[in-house]
């Protein structure tokens, strides 16, 4: 699917009404829906809670806290892209902080060209996420079939007496026959022997 057919779900998290205002002028339907609003750390880790977001964007300070603390944890720990707005003062400190854990920053003031194009690597960055998370599904559910096809062979060895080899062939050979995966038979073995 073209990045263009993609749709991002944003959480920006700014005290600043005049910050908020400019950046939802950037973000143009239908690419970026729903666009939500926080205006302390507290308000945005309810709102996170709530429902997943693709990208944060953290204007910094933030009235209840700096906000890199929770820009790190947002990261860490969630499937989305955090974009921190520092003031160019503090950038260098807060960009030491922040870029082991995959937190972007940028210098404020800044052009709404730049803003743009920074929104554009977030996109990026979160198809491959999006990438690496199937991949782990995928993982994940083969591990899981793994599982449960080991479960399957013990059950036969238990049960019938059978070598692990022959449990394993013959879960191999009715699968086979019966035109199903293994893990198909391995649960109907598993069920059937319990």
């Amino acid at each position: 699917m073209p990045l263009k057919e993609h749709i991002y779900s944003v959480l920006i998290v700014s005290a600043s009404a005049k910050f908020n205002e400019q950046i939802n002028s950037l973000l143009a339907e239908p690419y970026y829906r729903p666009v939500d609003f926080a205006v302390s750390i507290n308000e945005a880790q309810r709102k996170i809670t709530e429902r997943p977001y693709d990208l944060i964007l953290v204007n910094t300070p933030l009235p209840d806290d700096f906000g890199a603390k929770f820009s790190i944890d947002v990261s860490v720990n969630k499937n989305c892209v955090v974009l921190m707005f520092v003031r160019s003062e503090l950038y260098e400190g807060i960009y030491d902080k922040i870029c082991d854990y995959g937190v972007f920053s940028i210098r404020k003031p800044i052009s709404h060209q730049y803003v743009l194009q920074a929104l554009d690597w977030l996109k990026a960055t979160r198809e491959r996420l999006r990438r690496l998370e199937k991949k782990s599904m995928s993982f994940q559910e083969k591990m899981d079939e793994i599982k449960i096809i080991n479960r399957a062979k013990w059950t036969l060895i238990n049960s019938l007496k059978m070598s692990e080899q022959d449990a394993h062939r013959y879960i191999e050979k009715q699968a086979m026959d019966r035109c199903v995966s293994k893990r198909e038979i391995a649960e109907n073995i598993i069920h059937t022997y319990k």
